[in-house]
């Protein structure tokens, strides 16, 4: 009865840990990116910060989903990680040239600027999602 699961795990188990280390990977480069520092403001309870960064995670992992759910192949997700990566910063970069107070918006915990950070990355992650064949 559990036969396809447990048959199945090995994969899945190489799947998952391949997207959390793509994921952690982000994170650090999104780290990077942003003048700011997303966790130290989570801590101590700034809401745009913790929208932002939640709506990035969203955005990166959408994509990722959907190249397992598509290739069925290691290589191929990993190579879509990085693609969605890299869409992911870009967005942030252009969003930040777009609208330059981004930088300070953040910081000041106005959830305005983190709620539309939010939904940038999530659109984008979704429309990255839905053109990976």
């Amino acid at each position: 009865m559990f036969d396809p699961v447990l048959n199945a795990l090995p994969a899945f188990a190489g799947f998952f840990l391949t997207a959390v280390a793509l994921l952690a990977a982000f994170l650090v480069l999104y780290a990077v990116v942003t003048p700011y520092n997303e966790m130290a403001l989570i801590r101590a309870g700034n809401d745009a910060a913790a929208v932002s960064l939640g709506g990035a995670i969203i955005g990166f992992a959408l994509p990722i989903a959907v190249s397992v759910a598509v290739s069925h192949n290691l290589y191929a997700m990993f190579g879509w990680g990085v693609v969605a990566g890299g869409v992911q910063l870009l967005a942030y970069v252009v969003a930040r040239f777009a609208l330059p107070t981004l930088n300070q918006a953040i910081p000041q915990g106005r959830l305005a600027a983190g709620i539309f950070l939010a939904s940038l990355s999530v659109g984008v992650g979704i429309l990255n999602a839905g053109c990976i064949v």
